[in-house]
């Protein structure tokens, strides 16, 4: 089987790698890729937005099978164009991208599947939005409606900040159009988690729990982010809690949308809050989790590429995915001053020292392959705000961070940062 996957991140690469082991791909593909991807695939220089340029493509070079990796495309209609052209194609079509790309069609849907949600009131106007949060008690969750690349949440401790994010995203308009409409919601208390599934519009397989570090200082301190790090499994996800989660969010989900003659097909991710009142959604996705697919896919002992072709297929039913027990954490390298404005084009060493680690896996996100004029080989440069995500598998959940840090003591480029506690949680919760 001749595959493509779309996109150019560290979700992207982790994919490229994994379905690189399954015995039905022949030839893999991606568009466009990174200078980490390029030791499992072949790079195509095609913007994962450019649909028409990715139809040329595929249909030029046999593709049998596309993996869509970033929400942008998948909002974009990408699926349907694919499907429109006789090209088999994992994702859902763009009105269920909707689950991701507005989080008001999320929060309606939630409603009316009986989801466990936030309070919420959707506004369209920045005077009705102000008069609103004058009525709620502190803190309130701004959310944007629209895609912001996992930065248009802003939680605010006062109504005097809900006022000036609602001013950022409504009259500044700091993310677009995406700002135009916003949601302001309670503040949910607990633990965050990430529930995974893949969906083939009636039946369901859920990956393993992870959990995700959005702050980009340790302690959870600092601005949002795509991501700074997860690990595998979440503890504080229990099989029971776990079972719970399966019943109250995902399948009521899958049914509602079967029902409105609209099934779901490709990855379903639950952003999960846990509460002393139970599991809460904070918001649905439509792909694989970034950086959660670095930190799952370690584990998976299955063929993804089965488990998505079964998908489209819809022959998920009585299939399952076997995982390897062991912890994996996955700890994000990025550009100093991300996710503000940050310097491109730093050398990065060390990855070859890195490579031979036991159950160490670097992938790549904002990497390319540089030359320099006293160089006769390729350099690895910095071209993103999320550069590395350094990732390891341990025994327990402590000794796959010890695993994963020593990785990344190894590597060095100019102004890197990362965080120090991704997995600490993880390791205070299994202690109890």
């Amino acid at each position: 089987m001749r595959v493509l996957v779309v996109g150019s991140g560290g979700r992207e690469h982790a994919l490229c790698w994994k379905i690189a082991e399954s015995p039905k791909c022949s030839k893999i593909y991606c568009a466009p890729g990174n200078g980490g991807i390029k030791r499992v695939a072949d790079l195509v220089d095609i913007n994962a937005d450019d649909i028409d340029s990715l139809i040329k493509f595929a249909k030029a070079n046999r593709i049998d099978f596309t993996v869509v990796g970033p929400e942008a495309a998948l909002v974009k209609g990408i699926v349907d164009r694919f499907q429109k052209e006789g090209l088999k194609i994992f994702g859902p079509t763009k009105d269920l991208a909707a689950i991701e790309g507005s989080k008001i069609f999320a929060k309606k849907l939630m409603k009316r599947a009986g989801v466990p949600t936030a309070n919420f009131e959707v506004f369209e106007n920045i005077e009705s939005a102000l008069k609103y949060v004058k009525t709620r008690s502190a803190p309130l969750v701004v959310k944007a409606d629209g895609l912001c690349a996992g930065k248009g949440v802003v939680i605010c401790k006062t109504q005097e900040e809900a006022a000036v994010a609602l001013k950022n995203m409504m009259i500044d308009k700091a993310f677009g159009e995406s700002g135009a409409k916003v949601i302001i919601e309670d503040c949910l208390c607990g633990e965050e988690a990430s529930i995974i599934v893949i969906s083939d519009g009636r039946n369901v397989i859920p990956l393993a729990s992870s959990q995700d570090h959005k702050r980009i200082f340790d302690g959870d301190m600092g601005p949002n982010t795509g991501g700074m790090g997860a690990y595998s499994p979440a503890p504080v996800i229990t099989n029971d809690l776990f079972k719970k989660i399966m019943d109250t969010v995902v399948y009521p989900v899958i049914k509602t949308l079967a029902s409105d003659g609209m099934p779901y097909k490709g990855v379903l991710y639950a952003g999960i809050m846990v509460t002393a009142d139970g599991p809460f959604v904070l918001e649905f996705n439509a792909r694989f989790g970034d950086p959660e697919t670095q930190a799952i896919l370690p584990r998976l002992k299955s063929d993804l590429l089965e488990a998505m072709e079964r998908a489209v297929d819809g022959n998920l039913a009585d299939f399952s995915l076997a995982w390897d027990p062991r912890p994996c954490v996955s700890v994000v390298v990025a550009s100093g001053g991300y996710p503000n404005k940050y310097e491109k084009g730093m050398e990065i060493k060390g990855l070859n020292e890195v490579s031979s680690l036991r159950d160490v896996v670097v992938f790549h996100a904002g990497t390319r392959r540089g030359r320099r004029a006293a160089d006769t080989g390729n350099l690895l440069i910095t071209s993103g705000g999320r550069v590395l995500n350094v990732t390891a598998l341990g025994d327990d959940m402590q000794k796959a961070i010890d695993n994963c840090y020593n990785a990344v003591r190894m590597i060095h480029f100019d102004k890197m940062h990362y965080r120090r506690d991704i997995g600490s949680r993880g390791v205070s919760r299994a202690k109890r």
